[in-house]
């Protein structure tokens, strides 16, 4: 179990230099922002292959609870990344000592992060609140809408924003004795992609183990575990990136795969699920809202990002995990 967890991370650190590397080039050579290649590429690219996990769970699988799984993990994916995911990444911002004034301060686009987590908490309480209706016509209608939105929010962030910078990009790590082509960049992207999923897979089996022999249920494991062993580690693109004092595509990377992960996924459970959310579903959706409103209440009011609001959110993944302890015992 320990050696799959080590192996599963090597490979995803490797994978994920690769990753930032190449998407960076990227979207230098699509003439793309920096807000563009965090909030769509980067992040669409790494939340892809756990999209597959509720999709899998839902069409395919004989096994029971199925439903109960992929709406775990529909559920379970927003809610890392808008707590855990960005406590890592401001205690992650703490920790390089290097970056001066930085490990208090993110140097953000404000207007982008807030603009993303606006979104997020926007549609995200549409797809819990619609839950509440048991009409099939109403969950058709949300779920057209979520993604037309999503299209909306794709389209306007393209044309956000100036270009990314070439001139601090590090050579191409598989091209680098000369300015890469198109199908360099296209092809590292990809590899590493697929070092990331082959490590995740590690990681995957490793906590798979730990959930065993903890005798953890189908719908914790969806929702809690499935995240941490899939999303998570794929997050470790952010933490290169705040190393690297590229804030705005670090918080990107989080913020526009939380919008996609709140709109389009939840959209396909709304079509093949029964989509009736209670209990622990609903509290996982309330407190990452609450811990994302916060810290847009905390973006209008200081007019920049500083990394304790990050780290604040990591008490919201506390609370849940303390109520899941409370109802175990009980």
């Amino acid at each position: 179990m320990l050696i799959e967890l080590l192996i599963g991370l090597l490979v995803i650190l490797i994978g994920a230099e690769f990753f930032t590397n190449g998407i960076e080039w990227l979207g230098y050579r699509l003439g793309l922002s920096e807000g563009a290649v965090g909030s769509i590429l980067a992040a669409v690219g790494t939340a892809l292959p756990e999209s597959i996990i509720p999709i899998v769970a839902i069409l395919f699988s004989q096994e029971p609870n199925t439903s109960h799984i992929g709406i775990g993990a529909i559920l379970g994916a927003p809610f890392m990344l808008g707590t855990l995911a960005l406590f890592f990444t401001g205690v992650s911002a703490r920790c390089f000592t290097w970056r001066g004034r930085g490990v208090r301060i993110l140097s953000v686009d404000t207007q982008i992060i807030t603009r993303d987590l606006s979104v997020f908490v926007i549609m995200y309480s549409l797809a819990l609140a619609v839950s509440l209706s048991e009409r099939a016509i109403v969950h058709q209608v949300t779920a057209v809408a979520l993604v037309l939105a999503y299209l909306s929010y794709v389209i306007v962030t393209l044309k956000s924003g100036g270009q990314l910078a070439g001139d601090d990009l590090k050579p191409l790590y598989c091209w680098f004795w000369c300015k890469p082509g198109i199908f360099p960049i296209i092809f590292q992207v990809l590899a590493a992609l697929g070092l990331i999923i082959w490590g995740a897979n590690f990681f995957v089996q490793g906590i798979n183990s730990l959930a065993d022999i903890m005798g953890i249920s189908s719908m914790i494991l969806a929702l809690v575990i499935a995240p941490i062993a899939t999303e998570l580690p794929e997050k470790f693109n952010s933490v290169i990136w705040i190393a690297q004092r590229k804030d705005t595509l670090a918080l990107g990377n989080i913020t526009g795969a939380m919008v996609f992960q709140s709109s389009v996924i939840p959209a396909f459970g709304m079509l093949f699920t029964p989509w009736q959310l209670n209990g622990i579903a609903l509290l996982s959706g309330m407190l990452v809202i609450a811990s994302i409103m916060i810290i847009i209440w905390k973006l209008h009011s200081n007019k920049t990002l500083y990394t304790s609001s990050l780290i604040f959110s990591g008490i919201f993944y506390a609370i849940f995990i303390g109520f899941i302890i409370w109802g175990v015992r009980g």
